[in-house]
């Protein structure tokens, strides 16, 4: 059979785009918080925590975010597809 006909390769492509969309979320909250809050002088930068704000908004609480979508896509949204060769996954 084709690739076109086995649904195992839709999963996977659906899959790797959801994997696209995560990094793409996280380069540009990481980018925007880290050039954003970070570009002016250091004279007037916020502080959260003893860190300045650029650092904790897009390195911390990005990290947190991220932590957080990837087990929200892992156990909602990936599929545990076999990868033997079955019927089961034929059109």
């Amino acid at each position: 059979m084709s690739e076109k006909e086995d649904k195992r390769f839709h999963i996977a492509h659906r899959e790797a785009l959801i994997g696209i969309v995560l990094v793409v979320i996280n380069f540009v909250w990481w980018f925007s918080f880290a050039f954003g809050l970070g570009s002016g002088p250091v004279s007037e930068y916020g502080w959260v925590m003893g860190m300045p704000a650029w650092f904790f908004y897009s390195c911390i609480a990005g990290f947190l975010l991220m932590v957080i979508l990837v087990v929200f896509v892992v156990t909602y949204m990936l599929t545990d597809i076999p990868f033997e060769d079955e019927g089961d996954y034929r059109e």
